[in-house]
């Protein structure tokens, strides 16, 4: 045999076993591929498998709550913890967030009443049945902080106001206050209320433009429709709680740098009174407001334009049907 030809039979060989070793790892890295996405998409069925068990057991939570004879709608639940599979099997939860909205509040005496949001948030949560938390059951919290909010509407119905808005004012002497960096302001005294009264301030003033009877000006949508004689002001409040009630006490008109309205019409010694009288209108008790479980109000506060009563407290036994 030739030089040539034995060179040709080794290249030849040579070439098969390369490709076979090429072939190989083809193989093994496509085995690798396809290991990697079945342990993906285990991984994702099992999450949403957790996801949907979470939003059973949330739902079931709800519904229990539901029980409560002051809740109309299904609260929003969620329970702290994941997976969640492994903390419902303990019966033990890292947490719980309850928002309860439009839920009617006693004491406003007008046609469309008022409304209010109670919430709370749960701090470690032990139950006897973590997949089935019933309305009787009792859930062990290692801490409830609870609120009542009220909108700016439903405080202005509160008070007789029309119109109100609730602003909460940017730190003093804090450059860039208010800015994003602060989040959500909020603060207990120097709170910005505006709003219109009648002129004198009236429990029984005059009906509005409309066709049905208004007996107080609350009961009227705007201050519009309102024909009355009427000013509109801007009061700077603090907030605090007497006997586990909201209590507003106007300190003054309010002309700070806040965007607010100065009430031309009420200036002169000659309506010093009627100042007196319209300021006080921004000064009052509300009536008991309910808060999560029959919790006693600690605190209140501003929140944006909202109004707060918050409690908070240790260590306490709970039933969904009490909320």
């Amino acid at each position: 045999m030739s030089r040539s030809a034995v060179n040709k039979a080794a290249d030849g060989g040579g070439a098969t076993a390369s490709g076979s070793h090429e072939h190989g790892t083809f193989r093994a890295r496509r085995a690798l591929i396809v290991g990697v996405c079945v342990v993906v998409v285990l991984l994702v069925v099992a999450f949403l498998a957790d996801l949907g068990a979470a939003a059973r057991g949330e739902y079931r939570l709800s519904r229990s709550l539901q029980a409560s004879p002051q809740i109309s709608f299904d609260p929003e639940v969620t329970l702290s913890g994941f997976p969640y599979v492994s903390h419902a099997a303990r019966g033990e939860f890292s947490g719980a967030t309850i928002t309860a909205r439009g839920v009617a509040v006693a004491g406003c005496h007008i046609r469309r009443g008022c409304t209010a949001e109670l919430g709370a948030r749960l701090g470690t949560l032990s139950v006897p049945d973590g997949w089935n938390i019933g309305p009787s059951d009792t859930m062990h919290a290692e801490s409830v902080d609870a609120y009542t909010r009220l909108d700016s509407v439903n405080l202005g119905r509160f008070l007789a106001i029309l119109d109100l808005t609730v602003n909460t004012p940017a730190p003093e002497g804090e450059a860039g206050g208010g800015g994003p960096q602060d989040g959500l302001l909020h603060r207990s005294s120097g709170v910005l209320l505006t709003g219109t009264v009648a002129l004198p301030p009236s429990d029984s003033p005059l009906p509005s433009a409309g066709g049905e009877s208004t007996p107080v000006p609350a009961d009227t949508p705007s201050a519009s429709e309102y024909r009355g004689r009427k000013a509109k002001v801007s009061v700077s409040v603090d907030l605090s709680i007497r006997d586990g009630r909201l209590h507003l006490q106007a300190t003054d008109f309010y002309d700070g740098p806040e965007e607010h309205e100065s009430a031309p019409e009420l200036d002169g010694a000659d309506n010093a009174a009627l100042r007196a009288q319209v300021l006080q209108r921004f000064s009052t008790t509300l009536p008991p407001l309910p808060l999560p479980w029959g919790i006693t109000a600690t605190g209140a506060r501003s929140e944006g334009s909202d109004v707060l009563l918050v409690a908070d407290t240790g260590p306490r036994d709970l039933r969904p049907s009490d909320f």
